[in-house]
């Protein structure tokens, strides 16, 4: 049997296969209505949520029925007009034999009377306009044919990709994916020209199906060619070849090259990186490649700022060289003053450091980073005036695993409890962690994935010791370990059906930390265990969970742990809070689990800005210790953990 008819596949709203036949022209009407008209449409619903949806967004009535009211002239072309949108819409699903039926004020909408009808109504009246479709019978796919250019076949891999089989219903977007994957296979095997056409489709209501024609050309398969880095000003461009994930000669594969651009644009000189290929294979059968670059401003300011009820008021400012020696070195320096106002704190501090991160050192994803560091703090734990430099290497083992290394030292004068000592530590920070949420930028909200921090400080630390008024050793020689763990995972709720993706999430927090060789009043106030604050357990002030002293403050211990949930609800698009509940203690043991076991709750508003969440908690202590703080409020960027 002949086909009835033969159309291409086309694309409207969400992937419209359009295979329709054009009906009989209606009569345009020359006269014009006299007096502006309003209107309300009603699509009665078909009983398929997707498809109401895919009607209501195809409908000019329903989108334009909110501006200012039309001529009757022009609401009766809008009718009109809107029997093909639907049409097309509903066909994109696979219903090729159904009805339309748009009435005006109760008349059809091809009604040439249908303007002065319109015009005939009462001033300041809606006109009512009912759509309504039934559906018909749902088409299924029948023949589906492939064409090659003589001497071409596809593999059975690339037939597996194509994923499309008589009888499955003949939905248009399910048609012009698989045109796009075999496209896309087809290139990823190095066919860089290769093209799939839009697939032709033959209607036959007679079985109600569709045969689909597909042609296709693969192309020869090709090399990358020469590459050429256009755009570089002030970066090296030996450090980018250095970089750059593909090379002459590799097989031309658009994933790679893709992973290539993603990869230059993270190093963070960029603020845009293109790459196009050539039109023409070179003399010597390779595709050449040319990278465009758009280079970052190099120096950059900001300011930052926060605040909390323990800690007070914190705000500074950041300068940073972001190519410093034309390899993407970046300088950071920055300038924190701390201590402003909080239960926490006695008086003002500050943070003072320059931090230079050499990326790339020696071998790819590998880092260095130095910082040197003036700090000072006037806590109730303790007085503070630091002098710290550090070098840390950084290696990136996968995409999931990162390890690093270093030594430091540290120069420090604190008083705690009216006694003031000096230490002189040195000290060699080992980290290994795992992320496996997937987020480049750390401000962003998890939503799945876990995360995990090992952390062990061996440390020497020579101080000038001395007892008490209770007769405990303070300070002196003595070499120890800072051993801390944390992890995190995220769970989102639509995993079990309860939300959609990514707006409820539930995250869970545990933290333990043991210091080894050394008791509580053997090490340096600064390095012992606390708890209490933003990063542990809210409700309590900074360092407000463990051991006290007589008047108060804290004590500090060689043990901790805690745990936190969390649920976290996004509303609208910018907005969401979160509700917790805290758990922690410290203990003067060097084992964790013992101690007296402090918990919290709390809520939190949140919202979401293009460089993370602005967070604001408030929590409270459920068994607050004597002299603690009724509640604690949290201000800053991005999530808690």
């Amino acid at each position: 049997m002949p086909p009835v008819a033969r159309n291409p596949v086309g694309a409207v709203g969400r992937g419209v296969l359009c295979a329709a036949l054009i009906g009989p022209a209606v009569p345009v009407p020359t006269a014009r209505g006299a007096d502006p008209v309003s209107y309300r449409t009603t699509l009665l619903p078909t009983g398929d949520k997707a498809l109401d949806a895919a009607l209501k967004g195809s409908s000019s009535l329903v989108s334009l029925q909110k501006t200012r009211a039309v001529s009757p002239f022009a609401l009766a072309g809008r009718a009109r007009a809107d029997v093909a949108r639907l049409r097309t819409a509903l066909e994109s699903f696979g219903f090729y034999a159904g009805r339309i039926t748009v009435t005006v004020a109760g008349r059809p909408a091809d009604d040439p009377a249908l303007p002065d009808i319109l015009s005939a109504l009462p001033a300041g009246s809606a006109a009512p306009v009912t759509v309504a479709v039934d559906k018909g019978p749902l088409f299924h796919l029948g023949r589906i044919t492939l064409t090659l250019p003589p001497g071409e076949a596809l593999s059975a891999a690339d037939q597996a990709r194509f994923g499309l089989h008589p009888g499955q219903p003949a939905v248009a977007g399910d048609v012009l994916a698989a045109q796009g994957r075999l496209q896309t296979a087809l290139q990823e095997e190095g066919h860089a020209f290769a093209t799939v056409q839009a697939p032709v489709a033959y209607l036959r209501p007679a079985s109600r199906t569709l045969d689909i024609v597909f042609t296709a050309k693969e192309g020869p398969r090709v090399d990358i060619g020469a590459i050429t880095l256009a755009g570089l000003r002030e970066v090296n461009p030996d450090y980018v070849s250095r970089r750059l994930l593909v090379h002459q000669g590799q097989l031309y594969q658009p994933s790679r090259i893709e992973a290539a651009r993603q990869d230059l644009a993270s190093t963070g000189v960029f603020s845009g990186v293109g790459v196009t290929a050539a039109q023409a294979l070179s003399p010597d059968g390779e595709l050449p490649l040319t990278f465009d670059f758009t280079e970052a401003p190099r120096h950059t300011v900001a300011l930052q700022a926060g605040y909390s009820t323990d800690l007070g008021g914190s705000a500074g400012v950041t300068w940073t060289h972001h190519n410093l020696f034309g390899n993407a070195e970046r300088l950071e320096l920055v300038a924190l003053l701390t201590g402003l106002g909080g239960t926490s704190v006695n008086g003002l501090g500050y943070d003072v450091y320059a931090d230079l991160l050499k990326p790339d050192f020696y071998r790819r994803d590998q880092s260095l980073d130095l910082r040197v560091e003036g700090l000072k703090q006037d806590l109730q734990a303790y007085n503070q005036t630091a002098l710290l430099v550090r070098a840390l290497l950084d290696r990136k083992l996968s995409q999931a695993w990162s390890v690093s290394g270093g030594v430091g030292a540290e120069q420090e004068r604190i008083i705690q409890e009216g006694v003031a000592r000096s230490y002189t530590l040195a000290f060699v920070p080992l980290t290994a962690s795992y992320d496996s949420t997937g987020l480049a930028n750390p401000l962003d909200s998890p939503t799945h994935g876990v995360r995990i921090s090992l952390d062990a400080t061996p440390t020497e630390s020579l101080g000038s010791g001395s007892n008490d008024e209770t007769g405990n050793n303070q300070g002196g020689d003595s070499f120890f370990a800072i051993l801390q763990g944390t992890a995190a995972t995220y769970f989102d709720l639509h995993r079990v059906g309860l939300a959609a993706p990514g707006r409820s999430v539930i995250a869970l927090r545990a933290v333990i930390g043991s210091v080894q060789g050394a008791t509580t009043f053997e090490l340096p106030p600064d390095q012992r265990l606390y708890a209490g604050g933003s990063g542990t357990v809210r409700g309590y002030k900074y360092q407000g969970v463990g051991p006290l002293f007589a008047d108060g403050n804290p004590e500090g211990g060689t043990a901790v742990d805690a745990g936190t949930v969390e649920f976290r609800q996004r509303i609208g698009k910018s907005f969401g809070f979160a509700a917790f509940a805290d758990a922690g203690q410290v203990s003067a043991s060097s084992a964790p689990g013992s101690g007296t076991l402090r918990v919290g709750a709390g809520v939190g508003g949140r919202y979401y800005t293009p460089i993370g969440p602005i967070r604001l908690d408030v929590a409270v202590p459920l068994n607050k210790p004597q002299g603690g703080d009724s509640f604690e409020l949290y201000v800053g960027l991005g999530e808690a953990f």
